[in-house]
């Protein structure tokens, strides 16, 4: 199974926000999405960063509530963990659990065409893992 196949299950939308914006913003986007992280996109559309609930936490331990004030690009994670819809969902599910992210943008020719949680992924292979424990009960039952 391809990340390309999550993306066909899940559909294939993802919010974004600009660097400039400000963490308040940030918050009220994710709030309103109800989903935990926004890719951080420049003026030409290219992946400049991600930013999730976590690291508005982490950076509000340190810096107080006049962090809401303050640009996303301050706190955004720039150097971005990415796959393509060819990649596979082991292979994504792997790079998750070693680099420790919950969110990866999927980006195909240079495009952002759809963004992946962890908890995509693991409901892939649940998905999966059901399917095959159907066909090896029909095979059984005959």
């Amino acid at each position: 199974m391809s990340i390309s196949d999550i993306l066909r299950y899940k559909g294939a939308d993802v919010v974004t926000i600009a660097p400039s914006e400000t963490v308040t913003t940030l918050l009220n986007v994710l709030a309103e999405h109800n989903i935990g992280a926004l890719v951080v996109r420049d003026e030409q559309g290219s992946v400049a960063g991600i930013v999730s609930e976590r690291d508005v936490v982490r950076r509000i331990a340190e810096r107080g509530a006049a962090l809401l004030d303050a640009p996303v690009e301050q706190i955004m994670t720039s150097i971005v963990a990415s796959c393509t819809g060819k990649d596979s969902v082991d292979s994504v599910a792997a790079t998750m659990t070693e680099r420790r992210i919950r969110h990866m943008p999927v980006i195909d020719d240079g495009e952002l065409v759809g963004i992946v949680s962890i908890g995509d992924v693991v409901s892939s292979r649940i998905r999966q893992l059901e399917k095959d424990r159907g066909q090896l009960e029909h095979y059984i039952a005959g």
